[in-house]
């Protein structure tokens, strides 16, 4: 008997060219999803429609904009998608210029879209082109420091499991030193807190140990602000779910990344699993210090 569409994991990878698509797509591949890659979008129906006949539970496809004028097809392809009772979610891998014009000089290759003109006017045809795929991406992920085990890693984190809850929230910790995550749906500043850093005994620890922890979540301030975002969370959810969306990243900064905002997203995604929305924890400036 085939697969349900309703039961079909569909994952869309996009983004910008020089963002890490390909590796992106093959650490799914490697997780057992079936990929395709660089599928004009009009196929996407068809696809799903061989997906569920042959009971695959996984699928991804990767789109780029070699396909160009097709981009114009995608919200009509996604209605029909939504039809057949699939609701895609969006991986967007971007960067910045820097990083991206960088890549591309490495392997010597123009961008798509570049034409007689050089590789930042490419990226901006491109960034102009996507930019409303990128506002309904389910996930953004930055790639403009990361390398591609690193990638590899956050895309596995995020699509390793083979639960396919509701909603999965992301609680990214990170230090607003390094600038904030541009892949976040949500930011919360925790330096309201005292900061662990100036306490000898603990600065040496980070926020996933349980000094550290007790540390920061016995001030003042701590609990009700976790409560405050728990509480925020669980309201926002139905409505995330209602307009399809089902990856969402909520995003803790401290100074550093290292204490406050580490030991704050632990508990915060403790209480979110506690009432039975499914979340995970992502450090993204840990080990950075």
């Amino acid at each position: 008997m085939s697969t349900p569409a309703s039961a079909l994991r569909f994952v869309i990878v996009t983004g910008m060219s020089g963002a890490g698509r390909r590796t992106a797509c093959h650490t799914l591949e490697d997780l057992g999803w079936y990929v395709v890659d660089n599928l004009p979008p009009q196929l996407l129906p068809g696809l799903v429609q061989i997906a569920t006949e042959r009971d695959f539970t996984k699928v991804a496809v990767g789109l780029d904009v070699r396909t160009r004028s097709a981009f114009q097809q995608i919200p009509s392809t996604f209605d029909a998608l939504g039809r057949a009772g699939v609701v895609p979610q969006i991986l967007f891998l971007d960067a910045d210029d820097d990083a991206i014009v960088r890549r591309q000089e490495s392997v010597r290759r123009p961008l798509p879209l570049q034409g007689e003109g050089g590789l930042l006017d490419g990226a901006s045809k491109e960034r102009r082109m996507l930019a409303t795929l990128r506002a309904s991406a389910d996930v953004v992920i930055d790639t403009s420091d990361l390398n591609v085990h690193q990638l590899s890693d956050r895309v596995a984190h995020i699509f390793g499991s083979d639960e396919n809850p509701d909603l999965l929230f992301t609680v990214m910790s990170f230090g607003f030193k390094n600038g904030i995550p541009i892949d976040a749906d949500m930011v919360f500043d925790v330096r309201f807190l005292p900061n662990p850093h100036w306490v000898p005994d603990l600065r040496a620890q980070t926020g996933l140990s349980q000094a550290v922890s007790s540390y920061v979540l016995g001030q003042d301030g701590a609990d009700d602000f976790l409560a405050h975002v728990t509480d925020l969370l669980a309201l926002i959810k139905p409505g995330y779910v209602r307009e399809g969306k089902r990856l969402a990243t909520v995003a803790v900064g401290c100074t550093g990344g290292k204490h406050r905002s580490t030991a704050m997203a632990e508990e915060l995604a403790r209480r979110l699993r506690t009432l039975g929305v499914a979340s995970q924890v992502f450090h993204r400036d840990l080990g950075k210090e």
